[in-house]
């Protein structure tokens, strides 16, 4: 009797752990709100600046709550603040232009990634459909960057290709305009805002990425049910293409 007593009171402990430690989505729901974490300070992803919240950020947890049934609420800290935040209980996610961070999942979980924030390569020829058409060519980079990084790899692979970096992403792409510089190996953020800016340039970018850097939307590593929902959402949103509509709007097509 008392063995089966204990047993009953271990299952009811693990039962009351697990429910205690993963009651995120259920807080959510309960709530009706989805209090989000932003840092308002990097547009296009999210600026207040005196004026309403607004950007690319903004515009996705309005339509990942509103998909989810609840309200979307913004708290605001800087960007260092953000993962204290978090982890004590401030807000039930961050979504803020945060890239994956593996030293961070001991603590956090990540969505599944809804931006590339990571190079491409814009040109003005079309015959340039990657690294090896540009064999022969010049290539700019925004000096000291990840894409510089990336082009002096490739230049140790193609004898005959030269690295131009400029002091900034967009003297590196008006040179692909205005010069012989055949491409520009740039971040998709800069790089697209730079084309959407100036659509009469004649450059277009290439879709296919040269290089990742994954954002995503981060809760804590306990709320696995509430981590569920948002994947689930994400996937509706890029099912009915409204993600990718919210990213046109805000850094172009």
């Amino acid at each position: 009797m008392c063995r089966k007593l204990f047993w009953l009171l271990l299952c009811f402990l693990l039962l009351t752990v697990a429910c205690w430690q993963d009651s995120g989505w259920q807080r959510v729901q309960a709530a009706g709100i989805l209090k989000v974490g932003l840092d308002p300070t990097y547009p296009p992803f999210e600026l207040a600046d005196g004026q309403p919240l607004a950007g690319l950020d903004v515009d996705l947890a309005r339509a990942l709550a509103a998909d989810l049934g609840v309200t979307a609420e913004f708290v605001y800290f800087g960007y260092d603040g953000l993962y204290d935040a978090l982890l004590t209980e401030q807000v039930d996610v961050l979504i803020s232009a945060l890239v994956i961070a593996p030293e961070r999942t001991r603590d956090f979980a990540y969505s599944e990634p809804y931006f590339n924030a990571g190079d491409i390569l814009i040109i003005a020829d079309r015959g340039i459909r990657g690294m090896t058409d540009l064999n022969g060519r010049i290539l700019a980079v925004e000096l000291g960057t990840q894409g510089h990084v990336t082009a002096l790899q490739w230049a140790r692979q193609l004898p005959n290709l030269t690295v131009q970096p400029y002091n900034s992403a967009d003297e590196a792409i008006t040179a692909v305009a205005t010069t012989t510089v055949a491409a520009a190996l740039i971040d998709s953020v800069g790089g697209r805002l730079f084309l959407q800016a100036h659509p009469d340039a004649g450059l277009l970018w290439l879709p296919e990425p040269v290089t990742v850097e994954p954002y995503a939307i981060v809760v804590r590593r306990a709320d696995q049910s509430l981590l569920q929902k948002i994947n689930e959402s994400l996937t509706r949103l890029q099912s009915s293409g409204e993600l990718d509509a919210i990213i046109t709007r805000w850094l172009g097509p």
